[in-house]
């Protein structure tokens, strides 16, 4: 069974995916091409943001696909700097009028704090002003489910100690050699889904030789490991990439993991982004 036939249930009853694309650092220009080709090799996942500033590119390609829009599930996040109702309402008919249409599947709050305060300061009342807009705006229609990014356990308490609708889901960074085992159970026992983005870890896990002694033991690629690790801890797997033939191998992940080898990978200790390490979420904070 192809894993495009395999979905989650958010905790509304709302199917998600179990694999999609990422369109981080595609350019606006190419995004529709990229999603369209997506679309057309089985994917019906497609995740987006405020801050990639591609969501006019992706809504193109979302309403060219030549697939029906009931059958996709669309993504985007509130920019992190965020922290009104006003300001968070704007900017969800924002993503509406650029996507190009009338719904989003699951609008995601990007982070708890602004990217250059990204976990430090108190953000919870804001993030509350945030998720007031956002429960509106589900209750009326333009948004199918609701959730949150980067979120850590008491960014999550925080929304769901004062808030009446709890967020469906997280996403996190989750890849081998990072992985938040406790936030992940988490999450999983108050059923918030895991999205897990950078299952690849921006590329440089592909230097390492024990995840390749593992992969080839399989006889598949590392990203190919890496995607079905994120598959078997319980998330959704959002791997980015423009390229096609990358589409295709990524959806490529119908073996199973040994227990032994998913505890190994689980252990594994990799965090190094090379030059990602720049951007808040690759820091270590």
């Amino acid at each position: 069974m192809s894993i495009f036939s395999e979905n989650y249930t958010l905790s509304n009853g709302v199917p998600i995916p179990k694999l999609g694309l990422g369109t981080w650092f595609i350019d606006d220009a190419l995004a529709a091409d990229a999603v369209k080709s997506a679309i057309q090799i089985g994917y019906r996942n497609i995740d987006t943001a405020q801050a990639y500033g591609n969501e006019r590119g992706v809504g193109e390609g979302v309403r060219n696909c030549g697939v029906a829009r009931a059958e996709l599930f669309v993504s985007t996040k509130l920019a992190a700097e965020i922290k009104d109702y006003e300001q968070a309402a704007a900017a969800i008919d924002g993503s509406l009028e650029k996507l190009g249409l009338d719904y989003v599947d699951l609008m995601l709050i990007h982070a708890p704090q602004p990217w250059d305060n990204f976990r430090g300061g108190d953000y919870s009342e804001g993030n509350l002003a945030a998720w007031r807009a956002f429960e509106d705006a589900h209750r009326a229609g333009k948004l199918r489910s609701i959730g949150v990014s980067n979120f850590l356990e008491a960014d999550l308490e925080n929304i769901l100690g004062n808030s009446s609708i709890a967020p469906h889901a997280n996403q996190i960074l989750v890849h081998a050699g990072n992985t938040p085992s406790e936030l992940i159970a988490y999450c999983q026992a108050k059923n918030i889904v895991v999205e897990a983005y950078s299952p690849i870890a921006h590329g440089e896990i592909l230097r390492n030789e024990r995840v390749a002694a593992i992969a080839a033991s399989y006889g598949v690629s590392v990203p190919q490991l890496c995607i079905r690790y994120t598959l078997q801890l319980g998330t959704v797997s959002l791997p980015k990439t423009g390229n096609p033939d990358h589409m295709r191998t990524n959806a490529q992940v119908d073996f199973v993991i040994s227990d032994d080898d998913m505890d190994a990978l689980r252990n594994l200790d990799g965090k190094d982004y090379g030059e990602h390490a720049a951007f808040p979420v690759y820091s270590g904070k």
